[in-house]
């Protein structure tokens, strides 16, 4: 069984992993340098355990002390009132659990798509709500796959994590660089890149056929696609919008063209 170590002090040194977790930039700046990342949620961090990530330590409400002394391994379970956890995190921990993971080794795109049929690739996605929102939907409608450009989000920042419910851990994920010349490896592997946009001549995404080894590129809100990651797709789709829509948030966009490159699948 874990030792519980009991915390009274915010400003106790073994709690570094998880201070000011609500300041964005200082927290860009220390996790992945550091290789760690927060998980909140008892449901999240199991998740973490089960992909394989490998915990620094527990911070735990301490009367939830119970809830997790069943964790396998010997990493360090803190325990604190909510006082000394809201002063040491930031913000009031209703959830109660948190946890200071070991990122594993980055991956490549060509490694990540190699067993893949279909795969989402994200261009300057950097809101960690979208970006947990995409990644929870690619795991629930069929993409085994995320290529992120080299100005998306972190999807293991803490609020991507837990918007995802932790399906970050179940969709492999890489960096896709140079961008957009990167795409090139997934045509070298066969995939056609769908380029999703609200321009009124690109093709109703329902007509597309072929829809196996097909790679879904997705922008931002607000200016979507860059010309240059257009001109590097290979056909233009769009999602028919009815009452004078002319677009979605990312991740609802998404999820409706998961649905629809998904929808001729087989149930699971």
């Amino acid at each position: 069984m874990p030792e519980v170590h009991l915390i009274t002090d915010p400003d106790d040194d073994r709690l570094g992993d998880y201070r000011a977790l609500t300041d964005l930039e200082l927290r860009t700046r220390w996790e992945p340098p550091n290789g760690l990342f927060i998980a909140e949620g008892e449901l999240v961090l199991r998740r973490a355990l089960r992909a394989g990530y490998r915990p620094r330590s527990y911070l735990i409400d301490e009367k939830r002390t119970e809830q997790i002394l069943d964790l396998p391994g010997d990493a360090p379970i803190y325990a604190a009132t909510p006082s000394v956890l809201e002063k040491a995190t930031g913000f009031h921990v209703h959830r109660g659990v948190l946890a200071s993971f070991h990122r594993a080794p980055l991956r490549t795109a060509a490694d990540v798509i190699a067993t893949a049929r279909r795969v989402a690739v994200l261009e300057d996605v950097n809101n960690h709500t979208n970006i947990g929102a995409v990644f929870r939907g690619a795991a629930a409608l069929g993409i085994d796959a995320v290529l992120l450009s080299p100005t998306c989000a972190d999807p293991l920042y803490r609020r991507s994590v837990r918007v995802s419910m932790g399906e970050v851990f179940a969709v492999p994920y890489a960096r896709l660089e140079p961008w957009p010349d990167g795409l090139q490896v997934l045509r070298d592997a066969g995939f056609t890149v769908l380029a999703l946009t609200p321009a009124p001549e690109a093709v109703p995404l329902q007509k597309v056929t072929g829809r196996d080894r097909t790679a879904l590129l997705l922008g931002a809100e607000g200016p979507g696609l860059s010309k240059h990651a257009l001109a590097a797709s290979d056909i233009p789709v769009r999602i028919p919008m009815r009452r004078g829509v002319d677009s979605l948030n990312v991740a609802a966009a998404a999820a409706v063209a998961f649905w629809e490159l998904g929808r001729d699948d087989p149930e699971t």
